[in-house]
């Protein structure tokens, strides 16, 4: 019997696989977080949980890496989700989910393109500091500019993550380098232009990241075209926490 080769899938590649299925699967296996209970008669039963529109029971969202971020910086990625009132900032499960990623595939030179008020470089930024790396984060509104950089401070990652305020389409082309990560989640429309900006300077083996392509797909379809039809992209999408993530992996060129 004839024996077929199998493909031969890089090492990086592999990784990247891990942590999407370790995605997929901490999605599907989360449990409802234990609600304190309320004050109430001895001899009367719990109150059920408030039911959801179609008449499930509403499910409270999961503690997100219990133990595993320092109790100062969850102190204060707690406070930026509190005070987001205009949900600028990225799910917690989603910033799990950036960190174990950057972290397991070892990325050094990451570029972020929309701060908000510095939650998704917090937890890139706690990525770099495990390996080694250093984030560039970019942020249009100059005040929510000021706000991630004194978040930043605050987590004591400063020294792995610099905040630039300005346009990322001027701020972008003035940084020297290549980068092997790229997350962008901001103004959704200018997806395909900060795809074809930033893909000429993204390592070969690199990372392109887009965020709320679940929820806000149609405002960037021509992006998401683009990641899905590249003949040197293998691209995945998932949800750890329902928005959305795109993962684009640059393939090596072949000889």
């Amino acid at each position: 019997m004839p024996i077929r080769a199998l493909p031969i899938v890089p090492p990086q590649a592999r990784l990247i696989v891990a942590a999407v299925a370790l995605s997929v699967l901490a999605t599907a296996c989360r449990q409802p977080e234990a609600a304190p209970a309320a004050a109430a008669p001895a001899t009367s039963a719990s109150a059920p949980a408030a039911a959801a529109p179609g008449g499930s029971p509403a499910v409270p969202a999961a503690p997100v890496a219990a133990g595993q971020v320092p109790a100062p910086i969850a102190a204060i990625l707690d406070a930026i989700k509190k005070g987001d009132t205009a949900q600028l900032a990225i799910s917690p499960e989603d910033g799990q989910f950036l960190r174990m990623l950057v972290a397991s595939t070892g990325r050094k030179r990451a570029l972020e393109i929309g701060a908000a008020q510095g939650y998704s470089a917090i937890w890139i930024g706690m990525a770099m500091r495990d390996t080694g790396g250093h984030l560039t984060t970019i942020e249009y509104d100059p005040v929510r500019a000021k706000e991630a950089a004194a978040n930043v401070t605050r987590a004591g990652l400063d020294d792995v993550v610099t905040v630039i305020g300005g346009d990322a389409f001027v701020e972008i082309p003035k940084l020297s380098g290549t980068f092997d990560c790229v997350f962008v989640d901001a103004w959704k429309r200018d997806y395909i232009k900060f795809f074809d900006l930033t893909y000429p300077r993204l390592d070969d083996g690199g990372l392109f990241l887009g965020h709320n392509v679940i929820n806000k797909k149609s405002e960037m379809s021509d992006f998401l075209d683009r990641i899905a039809t590249h003949p040197d992209l293998f691209t995945s999408i998932v949800a750890p926490g329902g928005e959305g993530v795109s993962i684009s992996f640059k393939r090596r060129r072949r000889s």
